[in-house]
């Protein structure tokens, strides 16, 4: 999230009178993210007893033709129980109107913080949520390849080169060449696939104490293997900030929490060591890309690409983390 595009107060009005959703009372940009334009919205509400909301605006690594399965899979998700957003459709039923080129859309506000410093059980409740969100996708009708996969990664780091690279970090180009072919060779195509979040930080989940009250941010799901999303969400969650301090009892009530409602296959559990390196080359991927060109007069905090970067090496030099005795 963050803001890219400025939109003035009357026609933000004159936007949101388009959705029925009472009259505009306030809009306040949100920096967090890097892909979107973000507001956090009030209204006096349809019946005049107030109500938030999230308006995007969709600026970038986003096709908008892609909208449809992104906002039809939170209206899906919600209907079958999951703690997700719901879209808000305009008056005439659409999900998402256009301003110029761009496409907006307006999202339910969901109660709930963001944390910074996990416990293990609000861990395993994400883990639990993850689990929940597979599963609850299977009969899910739209389709998405994953945008964000190897080729992504491997054309990000060439958009960067060599000197954006070590301009980033000196150690960072070899890394990146150590790393990301081995991982290419080797990478399944065999698992359990379902809809996958692909994108489930601890700022894409809102808590009220140990509970989940809102999974957000979908626009990286798409359909691919369920363990890489675990992948994906272990990196995410059981390291510090930086990358640098691995959180096994994190890991864990994450693994197990996922497991409670979803048992891992055992030739899923064998190929998490890979995919939680390919998750956090992935991370390291688009953060070295976005720092090196993140408009400067953007409202927006770019992000470390080494705190990935020191993930992917910790993950290649200990794949016991992994082994179910760990767990037992």
């Amino acid at each position: 999230m963050a803001v890219y595009t400025q939109i003035g107060a009357e026609d933000m009005a004159a936007l949101i009178a388009e959705f029925g959703v009472g009259e505009l009372v306030s809009a306040k940009g949100i920096a967090e993210g890097v892909s979107n334009s973000n507001w956090l919205l009030e209204t006096t509400g349809a019946n005049g007893s107030g109500a938030r909301f999230i308006l995007t605006m969709y600026e970038f690594r986003i096709e908008i033709e892609h909208l449809p399965y992104f906002l039809s899979l939170l209206d899906h998700l919600a209907a079958k129980g999951c703690p997700v957003p719901r879209t808000i459709h305009d008056r005439a039923g659409a999900l998402y109107r256009m301003r110029g080129d761009k496409a907006l859309a307006l999202i339910e506000f969901l109660p709930g913080i963001s944390v910074s410093e996990p416990t293990p059980a609000q861990a395993r409740a994400v883990g639990k949520a993850l689990a929940q969100l597979h599963l609850a996708s299977a009969d899910f009708p739209g389709t998405r390849a994953n945008g964000m996969g190897l080729a992504e990664w491997q054309r990000l780091f060439d958009a960067c080169g060599a000197d954006g690279l070590a301009a980033i970090n000196p150690a960072l180009a070899a890394i990146v060449a150590d790393h990301l072919p081995g991982i290419a060779a080797a990478w399944p195509t065999d698992l359990p696939r379902s809809v996958i979040h692909a994108d489930l930080f601890p700022d894409n989940v809102l808590m009220l104490g140990d509970k989940v009250t809102g999974l957000i941010d979908f626009y990286f799901a798409c359909n691919d293997l369920m363990a890489y999303d675990v992948a994906v969400t272990h990196a995410a969650w059981c390291f510090d900030a930086s990358g640098s301090t691995f959180r096994a009892d994190l890991s864990a009530a994450l693994l197990e929490g996922y497991e409670s409602l979803r048992p891992l296959l055992p030739q899923e559990r064998a190929a998490l060591p890979l995919l939680a390196q390919g998750a956090a080359l992935r991370f390291t991927s688009t953060r070295a890309y976005d720092w090196l060109n993140t408009p400067a007069d953007a409202l927006v905090m770019r992000k470390d690409p080494m705190a990935f970067a020191r993930r992917l090496q910790f993950y290649a030099a200990n794949p016991a983390i992994f082994d179910k005795g760990v767990f037992a």
